[in-house]
């Protein structure tokens, strides 16, 4: 079976560069919590330690549609890496994944 393969992008925050992906699409889930947002999955440059952002599902997409990763706004992305931060994530550490909720502005 092969790899999925995943487009990463890098962007700065506070003079650190840190590599972003998406990690899920918006979907429907079966759970009690109906639709989700995506989420992106963030992890410093020269560090291990990963933390998977969710965003709130917004408005629903149309069928089939797929969300591209760049077409996400890159200043939401350095938002919801800084939310991340003050949330307590060490991206230089070791550790679990760590998860993080914002809002659609990434705050």
């Amino acid at each position: 079976m092969a790899k999925k393969q995943t487009t990463e992008f890098e962007i700065q925050v506070d003079g650190e560069v840190y590599v972003w992906w998406l990690q899920r699409q918006p979907r429907w889930s079966n759970d009690s919590k109906g639709w989700e947002g995506m989420a992106i999955a963030v992890r410093h440059q020269e560090g291990q330690r990963e933390a998977v952002i969710e965003f709130p599902p917004g408005k629903l997409p149309a069928y089939g549609a797929l969300l591209k990763a760049a077409n996400i706004d890159p200043k939401v992305v350095a938002r919801s890496i800084q939310s991340a931060i003050e949330a307590g994530w060490d991206p230089m550490s070791r550790g679990k994944t760590v998860n993080i909720v914002v809002d659609a502005n990434g705050e």
